[in-house]
């Protein structure tokens, strides 16, 4: 439960020792913005995370920004949030790694809401979605990034606005600073309506954030959330539309990966089959992705949104050093059993004659965006299962360290499964009457390799 009162402002130079010097370093951020605004109004979590609360953010502040009529930037209300980065530096949140590198998550969220006519004070269900999308990083140990979009799925103020997803992009105004336990950006939280999403996963999400920051009404400059825009950006101006199938045409897309529902089945053999490597056991406890499967799946999702970056994915017996990754923070793919964790080496990989995939009604509306938006371009595209380890990579014949190849286009390591595109081509899939769609609400996909004559 929250709360909403005056903040306490930072105290005299004096008391510094009794301030935390990671919260006096963002009020300071804040400070410089809003010189006349000391003491904004705060959503407090009355229980901080730190003592068991449910709330992740221990404060909201919320700002009156005039904005700038010669620029086209209407009045909004500024929120900033506290607490995804580390405000005491003693370990009770997030663990001290030093003043280096970033600072707890190393990101702090921002929203600007367009201010109503007569509006005296901001609304709070801004506060509600920040602490939202806070319970996500820190349950997931997933970080933002700018040009990322958040599927929501439901009016951001649970109105009946079309503004019900997100994107994220770096604050117009609030630069990085640099406090005694690391570095902190800003990230602003961006409303936007389903086409807008759909557009941004298809392209990429800062291509379509500077289309809006040309569109006063839906957002401009400083990409200004108005939840009673009606319109979407290609209502208002059509034209906008050709620039992103061009931008899918000559770039594809950046979306390198998804969290899904989905499962793979190997239809060469009986699923009974004891060796199968997908349900290896030791002892009692099921096969889980090895750290090694694991960082190769990590890295296959984050170079995909390198733009210029040459496709490949790691190599599998890479040998990786525990400090190349911090140990504070668990990656989005890891194991959560990793106890049980067979060894890398007794899992082979396998070549598969046919595979069953299935998919929920979301994910596979992405097919299509995988198949133009990354592999024509060279690219790979990941599902990465919601409800296990299941992994599955659609892979293009130019991505160097795949184990899937010309002559064996579907294999398996363990539970990752990955599908060269030589055999992934839209009239491949007619011809092998491989998408099915269902009453049930999901695809369902069947590949078989078609021997050569």
């Amino acid at each position: 439960m929250d709360e909403v009162r005056p903040s306490s402002g930072a105290p005299a130079h004096g008391l510094v020792p009794l301030f935390p010097p990671g919260l006096q370093a963002i009020y300071g951020e804040c400070r410089r913005l809003y010189p006349e605004q000391a003491n904004p109004l705060q959503v407090t979590a009355i229980v901080k995370y730190w003592l068991g609360g449910p709330d992740p953010l221990d404060y909201i502040s919320m700002y009156r920004n005039a904005g700038c009529p010669a620029q086209d930037i209407q009045e909004h209300w500024h929120y900033v949030s506290f607490g995804l980065s580390d405000l005491y530096g003693d370990n009770r949140v997030h663990e001290f790694t030093g003043a280096d590198g970033p600072s707890g998550f190393g990101f702090e969220l921002t929203f600007r809401l367009k201010r109503e006519l007569g509006e005296t004070a901001p609304p709070t269900w801004p506060a509600e979605l920040m602490q939202g999308l806070a319970r996500y990083v820190f349950q997931s140990e997933n970080t933002f990034c700018s040009g990322d979009h958040v599927s929501w799925h439901n009016p951001l103020d649970n109105s009946e606005s079309r503004i019900q997803h997100m994107l994220l992009t770096e604050d117009p105004q609030m630069q990085p600073i640099q406090t005694p336990f690391g570095t902190v950006s800003f990230l602003q939280i961006v409303g936007v309506c389903t086409e807008e999403l759909q557009a941004a996963q298809q392209w990429n999400g800062q291509g379509i954030l500077e289309l809006m920051r040309g569109v006063k009404v839906a957002g401009g400059p400083w990409l200004i959330t108005d939840m009673r825009r009606g319109e979407t950006i290609f209502d208002i101006d059509p034209h906008l539309q050709e620039r992103v199938d061009q931008g899918i045409e000559t770039e594809g897309s950046n979306l390198s990966g998804v969290s899904a529902k989905c499962v793979w089945d190997d239809l060469s053999r009986p699923p009974e089959d004891e060796e199968d490597s997908r349900s290896i056991c030791i002892g009692s406890q099921p096969r889980r992705l090895s750290d090694k499967d694991t960082e190769q799946i990590r890295e296959t999702l984050r170079k995909g949104l390198e733009f210029n970056s040459k496709a490949a994915l790691p190599p599998i017996n890479s040998q990786r050093q525990s400090h190349e990754r911090p140990q504070s923070r668990k990656d989005s793919l890891e194991s959560e059993s990793s106890a049980a964790i067979v060894p890398h080496e007794l899992v082979r990989t396998r070549q598969l004659e046919s595979v069953h995939l299935k998919f929920n009604q979301e994910s596979g509306t992405l097919l299509p965006l995988c198949l133009r938006g990354r592999l024509l371009h060279g690219r790979h595209f990941t599902y990465k299962s919601i409800n296990g380890d299941t992994a599955i990579t659609f892979v293009s014949t130019g991505v160097e360290g795949a184990f899937a190849t010309e002559e064996h286009p579907y294999a398996a390591h363990g539970p990752w499964l990955q599908c060269k595109k030589s055999f992934l081509s839209l009239s491949c899939l007619i011809e092998l009457k491989c998408i099915i769609f269902t009453n049930a609400g999901h695809f369902s996909l069947m590949f078989v390799v078609i021997p050569k004559l």
